[in-house]
């Protein structure tokens, strides 16, 4: 059913529902909402033009974060330069390096902040997405072990609830997951905490956690405890597609 189908009154509830989620989109876009658009004067189609202008901007802002090796290695084979570059060293490497510090020169602190948000957004897969998600909106923290070997030889680290949580494809690449988002800072994976303990227990039985277990004669589940980061926070107020309003 569409919002056309609706009563009126559920079909003003859905198209405001909408208008202040774009409407969020728009001022981080440069997208005007305030005044009407030129020859459109049903309200519905004017908010589909507008979420359609949102996302080619949107598009447009995150393809202009480019790969600054990409950058030197299409102006090599094309015999030119990155845009606004004056000298290009003939290595692609180097060339990628002075692209970057040029960017240095010429961002302002919010264009940095839009170029490094965007810089991580493209290096999630979408099951980091869903749990950087839950561990935003939902529960602050998630049971997190890592099944240790004598010799403190680590056999699965990272082995966590959260994803089966947050619903993942890959339950199985969990532990990666947490891994790779404790590398980009998005996430803490810190000491036990108490109130945790029947969650660690469930944990214990994790398919997962067993088989690493039955990989050596005497292991030990080491506890720690997942949350998202206070980086993790500010990048998921910026990124969040339910567009809150909160102070950065």
């Amino acid at each position: 059913m569409t919002s056309e189908d609706l009563p009126v009154s559920a079909a003003d509830g859905s198209l405001l529902h909408r208008a202040g989620r774009f409407a969020g989109w728009a001022a981080r876009t440069g997208v005007s909402l305030g005044r009407r658009l030129p020859g459109v004067d049903n309200a519905t189609e004017s908010l589909r033009l507008v979420e359609r202008q949102v996302f080619s901007t949107l598009r447009k802002r995150l393809d202009e974060v480019d790969d600054p090796y990409v950058v030197a290695l299409s102006a090599a084979s094309s015999g030119g330069e990155p845009a606004g570059q004056l000298v290009v060293t003939p290595e692609p490497l180097r060339a990628a390096m002075k692209e970057l510090l040029d960017r240095s020169v010429t961002f302002d602190r919010d264009r940095a902040r839009e170029y490094l948000y965007a810089t991580v957004l493209r290096q999630l897969t979408p099951d980091e997405a869903r749990i950087l998600s839950v561990l935003s909106n939902g529960s602050p923290a998630y049971p997190a072990v890592d099944v240790v070997a004598r010799g403190e030889r680590i056999l699965l680290r990272n082995a966590s609830t959260v994803g089966s949580t947050a619903g993942v494809t890959l339950l199985d690449e969990v532990p990666s997951y947490l891994t790779r988002l404790a590398g980009l800072g998005l996430i803490d994976i810190t000491a036990a905490e108490a109130a945790l303990s029947s969650q660690y227990e469930i944990l214990a039985t994790d398919e997962l956690v067993r088989a690493a277990s039955a990989t050596a004669k005497r292991v030990r589940l080491v506890r720690h405890t997942v949350r998202v980061s206070r980086f993790g926070t500010r990048f998921w107020a910026v990124c969040d597609p339910e567009v809150r309003t909160r102070v950065l």
